[in-house]
């Protein structure tokens, strides 16, 4: 009877507890939509651009997603922040924009999109100021292309150039007893020194100091057209660290003034050509999003599609930061089958991952551009495996900042046999047949176990050399020469010809129309992502998991959370990777 009881009641709290979360549902819905109605952008307004949360390329249409917002870290999409900067170009009511104390969290390829928006913004005659409390060297690489720059009198600016860290294990693993036995093809492929190493190699030095240098040379020399500052007068500001008080930043150049918020406000009024009692005006970018969203720039019965491929790459579904072959393949697929859609856009911003995966979106783009033409356009980062879902493509577009190629491919495979010997654990096997026993954690990795790896390898490496061969229309000694796993910036991925061309994703969607034939079209994008609902519903088991994550990374710091989460990235890895040479820390 006591079971009964006790089950019945668990029946009932299971249906009070879902009943409450069917309430909160519908009172979240109705507070966004009670949000969209009280966005009101008065006349003679200023969009102030505050950019604190994550940005991605692409998140989805969840503005209206009320779970979204309230139990998961809501990321702000790049397409959006770009399509509002564009229609705030021609609406009415808006005469300027206010960038404010940024510390933005995207990369670089991604605020160099953001600063070619707010450039074409500038083209109609409004006005953008900046003001900041601290600028760090990205938010102060945005901020350089407004009309007026300005910072707090007790302040700081971040000028002195770039610099990477790669942090390195060797060491480490001795201590512990617990290594990463690697495998890896190419002279650059580096994702796995940090566990063969205590140093960075020579080969190692050598592209990333290439790399930085000429993602510095394409900032200095946007900042050098937006503060009329010649490049060679900004390297001798980083070198002398000559923007590092407020006043040192106004004596070279790098703002127009030292002045409190208040003192900004007043400009902003003045730029108005309202009075100092008269009311400032300001509409948020998250609130004008909502405004924005609803006035379509392009139109059209024919559309573009632009699939979003963002995140590491691995086998299975994927998702909104994780590149999956099951919802990337679905997307191309969908976009294939639309009559509606003419050319396809794959907007590709990932480090890489897994070959196989990879190999599988490769194969679903060929089969598309076979339909209809297929252009890329990558972002922050399309390498390794991101380079090959890219390679197939009929035209592809990087921008300047963009870090892509590292063609090569390795193999991690976790090892405690150290670890296990420390603590007097002995491992016996029993298998039927020769290779029966494949490999064990708690064994030194065998010969024949290494060869075996070493020839998948080998294989993978040459599999990709073919892809890029065949979609660059080179030979495979050429592609080889571009290859082993070095990374590249855009500019220099142009130069050698693994790019075709420089743009954003607008220039690449614009070269789709013209392969489509089309002079007229609207833009739809792919692939439509799970509900925070969908989500919360998936992720309520895993919930301690995460308040336990959230716990260790107050105790240990986000630097040291940072290392952890890199060695557990490394440890979770399977099969052949084409994946980014190096966790690439640029500073």
């Amino acid at each position: 009877m006591n079971f009964l009881r006790n089950f019945l009641a668990a029946i009932l709290g299971c249906m009070v507890a879902f009943g409450i979360m069917c309430i909160m549902f519908v009172i979240f819905i109705g507070l966004i939509g009670s949000t969209e109605n009280v966005v009101v952008v008065k006349k003679n307004s200023v969009l102030k651009l505050q950019l604190q949360r994550p940005i991605n390329d692409y998140v989805g249409d969840n503005t209206m997603d009320p779970f979204t917002g309230a139990f998961f870290e809501q990321a702000q999409g790049l397409d959006e922040i770009i399509h509002a900067i564009s229609v705030a170009k021609t609406d009415d009511d808006v005469n300027g924009i206010s960038i404010d104390n940024n510390f933005i969290m995207a990369g670089l390829a991604q605020t160099q999109a953001i600063r070619k928006a707010l450039q074409d913004f500038k083209e109609s005659g409004k006005f953008i100021y900046t003001y900041g409390d601290f600028y760090m060297q990205k938010d102060y690489y945005l901020a350089s292309v407004a009309d007026s720059v300005f910072l707090n009198p007790v302040g700081t600016l971040d000028f002195r150039g770039l610099s990477s860290e790669v942090l390195f294990f060797k060491d480490f693993q001795e201590k512990t007893g617990v290594k990463m036995e690697v495998i890896r093809h190419g002279k650059y492929k580096s994702a796995v020194e940090p566990f063969i190493a205590n140093e960075m190699s020579e080969a190692n030095r050598t592209q990333i100091k290439t790399l930085i240098t000429s993602l510095w040379n394409s900032m200095v020399e946007d900042i050098s057209e937006g503060r009329h500052i010649a490049p060679d007068n900004l390297n001798t500001i980083a070198d002398t660290l000559g923007g590092r008080t407020p006043e040192y930043a106004k004596a070279s150049g790098l703002i127009d003034d030292v002045i409190f918020y208040d003192e900004y406000e007043k400009k902003l009024r003045n730029a108005l050509g309202i009075g100092t009692d008269d009311e400032l005006n300001i509409v948020y970018l998250e609130d004008y999003v909502f405004r924005s969203n609803k006035k379509v720039t392009k139109k059209g019965k024919d559309k573009i599609g632009v699939v979003f491929a963002q995140g590491e790459i691995f086998y299975g579904e994927g998702g909104p930061d994780i590149i999956g072959q099951g919802i990337i393949t679905k997307a191309l697929i969908r976009a294939r089958e639309d009559d509606d859609v003419k050319a396809i856009v794959l907007r590709v911003n990932s480090p890489g991952g897994s070959a196989l995966t990879s190999d599988i979106i490769w194969r679903e783009i060929e089969i598309t551009k076979a339909v209809k033409p297929v252009v890329v356009s990558m972002g922050n980062v399309a390498a390794s495996g991101g380079y090959y879902i890219a390679v197939g493509a009929d035209k592809i577009y990087a921008e300047p900042t963009t870090i892509t190629g590292s063609i090569g491919v390795f193999g991690t495979v976790p090892n405690m046999a150290d670890l296990a010997d420390n603590l007097g654990i002995n491992a016996e096997q029993v298998g039927t047949n020769k290779n029966s026993i494949e490999y064990s954690f708690f064994e030194p990795m065998s010969d024949d176990f290494r060869n075996l790896v070493q020839e998948g390898i080998e294989s993978t490496y040459e599999t990709f050399l073919k892809r890029v061969s065949q979609g660059r229309n080179i030979s495979i000694s050429e592609a080889d020469s571009l290859a082993q796993g070095r990374v590249w910036s855009g500019v220099d991925a142009k130069r050698i010809g693994l790019v075709d061309e420089l743009g954003n994703l607008e220039s690449a969607i614009e070269e789709a129309a013209r392969m489509a034939g089309l002079s007229t079209y609207g833009i739809k994008k792919f692939p439509k992502y799970k509900s925070g609902f969908e989500r919360l519903l998936e992720n309520m088991g895993g919930a301690s998991a995460k308040a336990g994550e959230k716990i260790i990374k107050e105790e240990i710091g986000q630097d040291t959370y940072t290392i952890l989460k890199q060695i557990k990235s490394a440890m979770e890895q399977e099969g052949v990777q084409a994946r980014m040479p190096y966790i690439l820390n640029i500073q």
